[in-house]
């Protein structure tokens, strides 16, 4: 029987909590259903949950809102500051995080997205534990970016960073990239992905082309993200049933420029000058309405931050069709989550997405980043009652044979059994 601890950075219910905490936390709960002794190891606990743990000191939470501030001070020389952030994760202060985990003696770990300081990149190899690494972005193998925004310099040992604006082959990501190398150069490490596009650019990289990579899906409980009927959920929200609902939603999902809001934008722009003005609205949510918002000749709901995931399970439920326009993206939870509630998913043909939108199947994926093809995938979603019903349907059974909790859960419990197995032969030998 295994005794796992799983560590992300986010504690999952926090407002700011990604997908990738709540990624780990579905898998934590799988875990326990199947009568795993899982814990979960988070650097700032919110959540009221006993099997997941935060610093076990008064100053725990002072000190993870001080240390990503901390660890960002080295990037001050290329320009970073609140209004003009760099994404890049350095991971250089010490912590007590190894320690911490000696105590907790789980019988292997999961990391998940440990960034923002929260573990350090020299303290992985010193675990002294079977390591698997779920892999939720590109982090782990570039000089500290999350996503390279197309740059490949993370196939050879990043310097010249665009990111930093540097023209220099010795900055701050080439720093980065050393530390990880000398670092990890004998780690015994079982490597995730939550998408075949990011095993592809993992096995590209030059700090990770040698290593073993699995795909296994981001998992959903099916039993809570599951279909409502769309009255009743239109209802519930006090939207109009006589309109064809398009859903878009991610955590700053009208300013992150990633998720593609603006390629969106110009789509629904394209439909707002034909005869689909009359006929469709926009629910956003993972953002609040703007004080100049965007006119798009027809209504738009604004629903805010959203963490309730019953409140997420009504939305998707409510919509006819949801959009994920992300440029790049890991996975795209999301669109999983959409296709759990019966809501087919329009996405472009690109990155993580892949895996999860079936073109035709239970939605569209367009051209890439292409405005025209995006506005068209919403009309051909939509046009056809019988073939949105077909693509509802499919939907869900996607959901189910795919992206089911237990079905990704089993899937993991294979992983850390060889991962156990090869860790203790090394030992041995």
């Amino acid at each position: 029987m295994f005794s796992p601890l799983l560590m992300s950075t986010c504690d999952p219910k926090a407002e700011a909590a990604a997908g990738d905490a709540r990624a780990a936390y579905r898998l934590h709960q799988g875990l326990l259903k199947l009568g795993i002794s899982s814990r979960m190891l988070v650097q700032d606990k919110e959540i009221d949950d006993p099997t997941v743990i935060g610093y076990p000191n008064k100053l725990g939470p002072i000190i993870s809102k001080v240390r990503p501030s901390l660890d960002a001070l080295p990037l001050k020389v290329y320009g970073h500051s609140k209004r003009n952030p760099i994404y890049i994760r350095l991971q250089w202060l010490p912590n007590n995080i190894t320690s911490q985990v000696a105590k907790l003696n789980p019988d292997i770990i999961n990391l998940f997205w440990i960034c923002d300081g929260f573990v350090p990149i020299e303290a992985i190899a010193k675990f002294n534990k079977p390591i698997v690494w779920t892999f939720q972005d590109m982090w782990t193998f570039t000089g500290g970016c999350c996503y390279s925004k197309g740059c490949d310099r993370y196939t050879k040992s990043c310097g010249n960073c665009p990111i930093l604006g540097s023209n220099q082959a010795s900055d701050l990501s080439s720093w980065v990239w050393r530390r990880k190398a000398k670092a990890w150069q004998n780690l015994n490490l079982t490597i995730v992905t939550c998408s075949n596009w990011l095993a592809e650019c993992t096995k590209s990289s030059s700090l990770l082309q040698n290593q073993q990579i699995k795909v296994i899906p981001n998992g959903l409980d099916v039993d809570i993200y599951k279909p409502i009927e769309r009255q009743t959920a239109r209802n519930l929200l006090n939207l109009p049933q006589n309109k064809q609902l398009v859903l878009f939603g991610a955590i700053d999902a009208t300013s992150n420029k990633r998720k593609g809001f603006h390629l969106l934008e110009a789509a629904l722009q394209k439909l707002s000058n034909t005869e689909w003005k009359y006929k469709i609205e926009l629910i956003v949510f993972g953002a609040s309405q703007p004080k100049n918002p965007v006119d798009f000749g027809f209504k738009v709901y604004y629903q805010g931050k959203i963490s309730d995931e019953n409140k997420l399970v009504i939305l998707y439920s409510a919509a006819d069709v949801m959009i994920v326009p992300s440029i790049e993206e890991a996975f795209g939870q999301t669109a999983s989550e959409s296709l759990a509630c019966g809501t087919p998913v329009v996405s472009f043909d690109s990155t993580g997405l892949k895996d999860v939108v079936d073109h035709q199947k239970n939605g569209y994926r367009a051209k890439r980043f292409s405005n025209d093809d995006l506005a068209n995938g919403i009309i051909w979603a939509l046009e056809n009652k019988q073939r949105h019903e077909k693509l509802c349907e499919q939907a869900r059974e996607k959901a189910e044979q795919v992206f089911s909790l237990e079905v990704v859960t089993h899937s993991y419990l294979s992983v850390y059994e060889e991962a156990r197995t090869e860790f203790n032969r090394d030992r041995a030998i």
